[in-house]
């Protein structure tokens, strides 16, 4: 263990990373209040790539609780859409009917759940306001040169089949994706079926998940202990990822400066190198996350992560009321 310099703190290395100590192990500093976490507290965008429906965002002044609950939630507790019942009428392919319609089942679905409510009841028929209908029906066949057509069965063949008032009701229901492979045909093979898609979290299924990935890490901070010239500062940037390291010129001499430390993932080469390991110290900033959520492709990312965090304040909400039911 190092202990700070100022402060009765203490960071512990791990992998030959240092993590600054809690604020627990500050020993005899004033408790931080509800309103001094606020004041710390900060969302920044760094991030946000429409098209790939990619986010990167900081999360700055929380601790590790508070972050893993949004990224939990994000992956299990924001409701989607996803095909769940299938009615199968015939398939003489070679895909067993289970392999096909769990196939079908993955299929992420472009629509937005909050227009939709939860199906009350399993065995009732579904009406517009809880049930999606999609309808598959392909046969494969040779055209006039001899060719096949209908070979290929994709998620682009899945059908929306309105229910009582939809069509008027949205525009464009479709699978995220149009051309995930479903099943491979020979002539004269053919698929007819419906499929249901209803409300659900991924806590009941992985398909009814709204993010593809929902990850965080802390911010890495890499301080230069001694000034690092010649063919060690060359070294040291190719210890670590392009950007990382930038080398600039002083007096004719290759001077290595930190640029870009975000760049840095599990980067520890440097270690490797006597002459640069005692002159390097890599860090990570005990409350700064980097969060990176990919949605599925029903909701942005940006419209996710405030579905989450509304979500955690409702269980707060909801916790705080128990704990005044007790009168603890």
């Amino acid at each position: 263990m190092k202990p700070e310099s100022d402060a009765k703190v203490y960071k512990l290395k791990q992998f030959s990373v240092w993590s600054d100590g809690s604020e627990e192990a500050n020993y005899g500093a004033k408790p931080k209040t509800v309103e001094d976490l606020m004041k710390e507290f900060q969302i920044k965008i760094m991030r946000l790539d429409e098209e790939n429906m990619d986010m990167e965002f900081d999360m700055i002044g929380i601790g590790p609780p508070i972050a893993n609950a949004i990224r939990r939630i994000l992956l299990a507790e924001i409701p989607t859409m996803a095909i769940d019942k299938i009615h199968l009428y015939n398939n003489t392919t070679v895909i067993p009917d289970e392999v096909l319609t769990h196939r079908i089942g993955l299929v992420p679905i472009k629509v937005d759940p909050r227009s939709f409510i939860s199906k009350a009841n399993d065995d009732e028929e579904g009406t517009e306001d809880d049930t999606i209908q999609f309808e598959l029906k392909v046969k494969c066949h040779k055209d006039e040169k001899d060719k096949l057509k209908g070979n290929k069965v994709t998620s682009g063949d899945l059908k929306f089949v309105p229910i009582g008032n939809q069509r008027n009701m949205y525009i464009d229901i479709r699978p995220v994706h149009e051309d995930i492979l479903l099943a491979v045909l020979k002539q004269g093979h053919e698929i007819d079926l419906k499929a249901f898609c209803y409300k659900n979290i991924g806590r009941e299924h992985a398909k009814f998940s709204p993010v593809v990935v929902a990850t965080y890490r802390l911010h890495p901070q890499l301080r230069l202990l001694n000034r690092i010239t010649g063919q060690r500062a060359l070294t040291l940037a190719e210890c670590f990822p392009k950007g990382v390291i930038k080398i600039s010129k002083k007096d004719d001499v290759d001077v290595a400066k930190v640029a870009d430390v975000r760049k840095i993932k599990c980067s520890r080469n440097v270690f490797l190198h006597d002459e640069l390991k005692d002159d390097v110290e890599v860090c990570t900033v005990k409350n700064h996350y980097i969060f990176t959520v990919e949605s599925a492709g029903a909701l942005t990312p940006d419209k996710l992560v405030p579905e989450a965090i509304n979500i955690l304040k409702e269980k707060c909400r909801f916790f705080l009321s128990e704990l005044k039911a007790l009168k603890v």
